[in-house]
């Protein structure tokens, strides 16, 4: 009865919360908070019937029908909080249909379901006691779904907010004595106030929810598709086309693949499955250890949310918890993260390129032979998803209009890929409906363009596509050669997302606290006191808080976290906003390959059959330079192309910033794979590992009239020139027993 029931209800709710999320993103009928109450209701209802409460107990059957319970209460906690904000609950409906002017059917619906005749939002304050106790059993479960899902971490946290917040109340109601400044002492909440701002009004159903429902799970859809339509293959093929007879060249396959896949994912994970199912079987032919393979990928799929033009969902997070009076826009994120992420793949491809010169190719027929071609299809739909995203992006649409734009783009371009196994009927039925449905909202309803200017007529019949969209999922859905793929792309979707959702819900707690109590600004002093204006301590504590904090939790409920708590604080230091989101960002993305727990090398030792903690510190390795950048360009802001008051760089500046930046990698890269023109043994690899270190050392600098100069980088870069013209003499002494690469 159980497998029965789940063996529907979850494909059932991964469509919905797919179908939801597309829906509501573009079109916004509800209200805000009851779209999110929505999204969050069926995202708790999935985690409880997927993730059991423990290991042990998944085929437990009364612990199973228990999950089913919570799962029920879930979306009764959640759906009365979606009921009491929307005004189709407490109001005279009339709800018809028209088609051509011609009215078919309509009647008048009364619900009078608002207690005290208002909404949730309007009684603030004054809620009633039905309120309260779904607020209190909304919060349970909340923390309990989020503990399945990703571990302790998040819910202890939350715990520890909402407790502080309840003792500090206490605290003043009894007149106790209240604790010491660095325990951040504030006026507090009682219980009632504590739901209502972490339940009730916001907290879970606020920012961080929002972030994820508008971008984060809709590239979690994104990618799901991305895959159905060949683009992932041509990013392997592609890459295998550059590099894959060169020395190494399937590690250089397995870099720019992830690269490349990884911007258009955003997740690590994700990333490091996909392309490493691909990669780490031929790195192991081409003579690669097993975990040297698996570290090479998860180094690279970490580095995936960090390249521009899309960045996964890392950059629209940003545009949504940065200053809005700052003006960010998309592009200005995108061009500033440029520099650093080149300089990051940088990093790994040349430590891959002299490893695989230290180790010899001998017997490497991977190497040697002739690579795929390139399909032609999977190409075009690679570039067309990814000009029409970054095309609608520059054209000032929404970042949700833009990525559900391209997806269009791969639906319908999927339905023409041949490897599809799809009958020629079937296609042509799907593009029918798309088509259908097109012209059947464009011409019976859409709404008349007010000005008939190009960007309102096109916006018009992209709403129309979008129209057209839906219809050819559900034909999908129903049709049964399409059926499968439809029903892959979905639940892959809710798989990867529920996690997500429930981690969104719960910072939402953290959040709905700081908001109300002020805390963030009170730790941001308190932070301030200890380092006593020290950046460079600051930097080293946020660094190591996002790294303990991003290895039990996703990457990007990491930085939601680390930007709520840290961000005012690096601001107050005088570091430009931007560049401390971005420096925050980077190591929620390097907490993915930082041992003990490196979620990335986790999935690519999985794929290699290697050793877990082998391949976390070869991933750790290989992403090295991935630490030293975000301390370079918050003391070098130039890599962001920015000055130092946030505004546009000088370019020689930049050029010359970026240069250094490159040496530096390379005198990195040598001393970690052992290999400089030749094979070298360890006093060169130490001398190499100093040139580094100098030319990578977020110094100040000097002013020299006006153009900054950096000693260290001097140095450094004389040291490294001088092993590099050494190693190139004639008759130089070569390491006959150099010690061991990355290992």
């Amino acid at each position: 009865m159980y497998e029965r029931l789940t063996k529907f209800l979850v494909p059932a709710l991964s469509v919905a919360i797919c179908f939801f999320t597309l829906a509501e993103v573009n079109f916004n009928w509800l209200k805000p908070v009851s779209a999110l109450a929505m999204f969050v209701l069926l995202g708790l209802v999935l985690c409880f019937l997927t993730y059991p409460a423990h290991k042990k107990l998944a085929e437990n059957k009364v612990a199973r029908w228990i999950d089913v319970g919570l799962a029920l209460a879930a979306a009764v906690c959640c759906g009365w909080v979606f009921i009491q904000n929307e005004p189709l609950f407490n109001d005279r409906t009339t709800i018809g249909l028209t088609v051509f002017g011609k009215e078919l059917f309509s009647f008048v619906v009364e619900l009078e379901l608002w207690q005290l005749g208002t909404s949730l939002a309007e009684r603030a304050g004054n809620e009633t006691r039905v309120d309260y106790i779904i607020g209190v059993v909304g919060l349970i479960l909340v923390l309990e779904a989020t503990r399945r899902a990703i571990g302790w971490i998040v819910p202890i946290l939350a715990l520890v907010f909402v407790a502080h917040s309840f003792y500090m109340k206490q605290c003043i109601a009894n007149g106790w004595a209240l604790p010491p400044d660095w325990l951040l002492p504030h006026a507090g909440q009682n219980l009632k106030q504590i739901v209502t701002a972490t339940f009730l009004q916001q907290g879970v159903f606020g920012q961080a929810a929002g972030v994820m429902f508008k971008y984060v799970f809709l590239f979690v859809v994104f990618g799901a598709y991305l895959e159905i339509s060949g683009a992932t293959q041509f990013i392997i093929d592609f890459s295998e086309k550059l590099f894959g007879r060169s020395t190494g060249g399937p590690a250089k396959v397995s870099v720019l693949g992830s690269g490349l896949m990884g911007s258009l994912s955003g997740s690590a994970v994700a990333n490091a499955v996909t392309t490493g199912s691909f990669t780490i079987p031929m790195m192991r032919k081409a003579g690669f250890d097993k975990h040297i393979a698996g570290g090479i990928t998860a180094a690279a799929a970490s580095g995936g949310a960090l390249v521009p033009p899309v960045m996964g969902a890392g950059a629209y997070m940003m545009l949504e918890l940065l200053p809005q009076n700052l003006n960010i826009k998309f592009l200005d994120i995108a061009k500033a993260a440029l520099i650093p992420a080149i300089l990051y793949y940088l990093s790994i491809f040349k430590i891959v390129d002299y490893y695989s010169k230290r180790i010899g190719s001998a017997g490497n027929e991977v190497e040697k032979k002739e690579p795929k071609p390139i399909k032609k299809f999977e190409a075009f739909v690679f570039f067309g998803a990814l000009t029409v995203l970054i095309g609608l992006l520059i054209w000032k649409f929404t970042p949700f209009r833009a990525v559900t734009a391209s997806l269009v783009v791969i639906l319908l371009l999927s339905a023409l890929r041949p490897e599809l196994k799809l009958g020629k009927g079937a296609r042509i039925s799907a593009l029918a409906a798309f088509f259908a449905a097109l012209f059947f909202h464009q011409f019976a309803l859409a709404e008349e363009v007010a000005v008939q200017s190009f960007r309102n007529v096109f916006s018009s019949w992209l709403d129309s596509a979008l129209f057209g969209m839906f219809a050819l999922l559900i034909f999908g859905l129903v049709h049964r050669e399409w059926r499968p793929q439809m029903f892959k792309a979905m639940t892959v979707s809710s798989k990867n997302g529920v996690s997500l959702v429930a981690a969104s819900a719960c910072v939402g707690i953290i959040i709905g606290i700081v908001d109300t109590t002020g805390i963030a600004t009170l730790f941001s002093q308190e932070i301030k006191l200890v380092v006593q204006d020290s950046l460079l301590i600051a930097l080293i504590g946020i660094m190591a808080v996002s790294l303990v904090l991003g290895m039990g939790v996703p990457s990007v409920v990491c930085y939601l976290l680390m930007a709520t708590m840290m961000g005012t604080l690096l601001e107050q230091l005088g570091v430009p906003p931007l560049a401390a989101h971005l420096f925050i960002f980077y190591f929620g993305m390097m907490s993915m390959v930082t041992p003990p727990v490196a979620l990335a090398a986790y999935a690519s030792a999985s794929i290699a059959e290697a050793p877990i903690m082998k391949t976390a510190f070869a991933a750790f390795r290989f992403s090295l330079v991935g630490f030293t950048l975000p301390f370079m360009f918050i003391y070098r802001p130039e890599l962001l192309l920015l000055n130092a008051q946030g505004g546009a760089a000088s370019i020689p500046i930049v050029i010359m910033q970026t240069a250094t930046a490159i040496f530096g990698i390379h005198a990195l890269a040598s001393g970690l794979a052992g290999y400089l023109r030749k094979p070298i043994s360890v006093p060169f690899r130490i001398s190499l590992f100093i040139a580094a270190a100098l030319m990578l050392f977020p110094d100040q600098g000097i002013d020299a009239a006006g153009f900054p100069v950096y000693p260290t980088d001097l140095v450094g870069l004389a040291l490294f020139v001088g092993v590099w013209l050494f190693l190139g003499k004639s008759g130089s002494n070569e390491a006959t027993t150099p010690a061991p690469a990355v290992a």
